[in-house]
């Protein structure tokens, strides 16, 4: 778990991706190291670990507008 903790900013983060990378794998992604177990699940693991599959932050969500009308302007109009 040390490994986990250099290389992502959580372990719920290395969870997610693993994850999504199984999903891959379960859909008919070529495994990117030699599968030592049968669980698709172990293999994701042991290729995050190995830095094998590239993963990003992605871009920073965008600031939400605010709100022009008070939201009880819009119950009153939406019981119109």
């Amino acid at each position: 778990m040390d490994r986990i903790a250099e290389d992502f900013d959580s372990k719920f983060r290395f969870v997610l991706l693993a994850a999504a990378r199984a999903e891959q794998l379960i859909r008919g992604a070529e495994p990117r190291v030699s599968m030592k177990s049968p669980k698709v699940a172990r293999t994701a693991m042991q290729e995050l670990l190995e830095g094998r599959v590239e993963w990003g932050y992605g871009p920073p969500p965008e600031a939400e507008a605010e709100l022009s009308e008070p939201v009880e302007a819009e119950a009153e109009e939406a019981s119109n």
